[in-house]
C-alpha cells in the first residue's frame, strides 16, 4: 500500500490526526508553515504550541472536558499522553508546562517512522488523494482563500482573545492567598481578593480603558468561551463577580470570610515562575493592560511575560459542508474533479478548545486512515463525548451554526432511564454510559486493526 495522507497544520488536531493515522500503518506527510511563516499569536516553531491558556480544563468526568479527556485517554491520544507527562498543579484542572508539552509532542511525531514533517506554507491543496485540513483558528490568508474556494462560499469567522501571563516574583505575597476553589487541589491557584471599593475602582478603569480595534473587520464576533474581560464587564457591574471573578468557595484564610470578588492566577509552568490570569482574555492595548490590571490587589507591581491579545479565528459551516466522517461533501466537485478526499479537523470545523480540537483531529485521522484502507468509518457512539461533538458539527442548523466547547448539553438525553434530579449524579451516570460505549467502540477498532502505539 503506497497511498499516504497529507495533513495541513501541525497544531493539536494535525498532530493527533497524524498520530492516529500512523497507528493504522498509514504513511503521513504533515505540513507546518512555522517558522517559515509565523502567526500573530504563535511564538515558537514547536508543534502543538498552546497560544491561549495552558489549561486543558477539568479532569472530573462529571464535566464535559473531563469526560472528553477520559475518552481521549482510552483512545491512546498523543496529546493527552503529552499533557499528563508535562502536567503542572492546577487543582482539578489538567494544566501543562506549555514548552514541555510542545516538546513532548514534537519529539514523538518527529521520531515516528511513518510521519514526515514538512516545514512549508501550503497555498494550494496537495495532490494526495487523502488530505486533512487542520490549520486551526489562525489559518494563513492564502490557504484561507483555498478553503473558501473548496467549500464554495465565504467561511465564517470570529475573534479569539488570550490572557496575560504574570512573573511570579512580581506578585505581592502579602496581598494574596493560595488555594483552590472549595479546597480542591491545595495551593494550586494564587487568589487576589478584592473589597467592594477595590472591585469598583478596577471595574470603572476596565470599562473605560482603550481597546484594540477590529481593524479590517467591521463585524466583531467573539466566542462566548473566550469573551474579552472588558467586553464581559460591559454587560453589567456584577457580571465579572458571577463569572471569572466569582469568590464562591474561596474564603480568605486571613479573615475567614468570602471576599467581594477574587481574581485567580493559575500556574503556567512546573517551576511556578509564571502565572496565567484566569478568565482575563483581553483586547486592551498593552499600556492599558498594565495600568488596569495593576489595580488588582497583589498585582500592583506586576511584570508581564505576555500581554493579552486578540486574533481572528476561522471556521467553516460544518453542518453544510461535512459528512459524519468529517470529510467534505462533494469534494470532487469543489476540487476541480481531482481525486481528493478532503477532511477537516480541529477548530476550523467549529469546535472550540484544545481538547475538542484534539478529539476531532483524532477522529479525522482514523476516518482518513480507514479510507486509505478501503474501509468504512464507524460513526462514534452518539452518547459519547466524541459522538456528541460530531453530531454538533454535522447535525446543527447550518443557518445558525456557532462554535461550541464540549458540554453535557451536547450529549443526548438518557432513553428509558428515570431522570435524576441531582445534576451531578445525572452527569456521572451519563459519563459512565459514554465511557462504556466509547470503550466498546475503541476495542472494536483495536480488534479489527491491531493498532500500534
Amino acid at each position: 500500500m503506497n497511498e499516504e495522507i497529507e495533513i495541513i497544520g501541525g497544531g493539536l488536531a494535525g498532530c493527533e490526526a497524524a498520530w492516529q493515522a500512523a497507528r493504522f500503518g498509514i504513511k503521513v506527510r504533515l505540513y507546518e508553515m512555522r517558522p517559515l511563516r509565523m502567526t500573530e499569536a504563535h511564538k515558537t516553531s514547536g508543534l502543538a504550541e498552546l497560544v491561549c491558556s495552558n489549561s486543558l480544563r477539568s479532569k472530573e468526568i462529571s464535566t464535559g472536558p473531563g469526560l472528553l479527556k477520559k475518552e481521549l485517554e482510552i483512545a491512546g491520544s498523543l496529546v493527552i499522553r503529552a499533557a499528563e507527562s508535562s502536567e503542572v498543579a492546577a487543582g482539578t484542572a489538567l494544566a501543562v508546562d506549555r514548552e514541555l508539552f510542545s516538546s513532548v509532542i514534537s519529539e514523538a511525531v518527529e521520531r515516528h517512522p511513518l510521519i514526515e514533517i514538512v516545514r512549508e506554507e501550503i497555498i494550494s491543496l496537495p495532490f494526495a488523494q487523502t488530505v486533512i485540513i487542520a490549520t486551526g483558528p489562525l489559518t494563513s490568508s492564502p490557504l484561507a482563500d483555498v478553503i473558501r474556494e473548496v467549500v464554495g462560499e465565504e467561511h465564517l469567522h470570529f475573534y479569539d482573545a488570550i490572557a496575560p501571563i504574570v512573573d511570579a516574583d512580581s506578585i505581592d505575597e502579602s496581598k494574596i492567598y493560595r488555594s483552590s476553589r472549595y479546597g480542591k487541589g491545595g495551593d494550586d491557584y494564587v487568589n487576589c481578593p478584592m473589597s467592594k471599593e477595590e472591585y469598583d475602582n478596577f471595574f470603572d478603569a476596565l470599562i473605560e480603558a482603550d481597546s484594540v480595534t477590529a481593524r479590517d473587520f467591521e463585524d466583531l464576533k467573539v466566542f462566548e468561551g473566550c469573551m474579552p474581560v472588558e467586553v464581559m464587564a460591559r454587560r453589567g457591574r456584577d457580571t465579572l463577580r458571577f463569572g471569572p471573578l466569582k469568590p464562591v468557595g474561596l474564603p480568605d484564610p486571613k479573615t475567614g470570610k468570602i471576599p467581594y470578588a477574587v481574581v485567580q492566577l493559575r500556574t503556567e509552568n512546573r517551576e511556578r515562575t509564571a502565572y496565567n490570569m484566569v478568565g482575563f482574555q483581553t483586547r486592551l492595548k498593552w499600556p492599558e493592560q498594565k495600568r488596569v490590571f495593576r489595580l488588582i490587589p497583589g498585582l500592583q507591581n506586576a511584570d508581564f511575560y505576555r500581554f493579552g491579545s486578540i486574533h481572528r479565528n476561522t471556521y467553516i459551516n460544518s453542518p453544510k459542508h461535512l459528512n459524519q466522517d468529517l470529510s467534505l461533501k462533494d469534494a470532487a466537485t469543489h476540487c476541480n474533479a481531482r481525486p481528493h478526499k478532503v477532511y477537516f479537523a480541529g477548530q476550523i470545523t467549529g469546535v472550540e478548545g484544545y481538547i475538542e480540537s484534539t478529539a476531532i483531529g483524532l477522529l479525522a485521522g482514523i476516518a482518513a486512515a480507514l479510507r486509505v484502507l478501503g474501509k468504512d468509518f464507524p460513526v462514534p457512539p452518539r452518547a459519547s463525548a466524541h459522538g456528541s461533538l460530531v453530531a454538533h458539527l454535522v447535525d446543527s442548523d447550518p443557518n445558525h451554526f456557532e462554535p461550541s466547547n464540549i458540554n453535557f448539553g451536547l450529549l443526548p438525553a438518557e432513553d428509558g432511564m428515570p431522570r435524576l434530579r441531582d445534576k451531578r449524579l445525572r452527569r456521572q451516570r451519563m459519563a459512565e454510559t459514554a465511557i462504556g460505549q466509547w470503550n466498546d467502540y475503541m476495542q472494536m477498532l483495536e480488534r479489527e486493526y491491531d493498532l500500534g502505539e
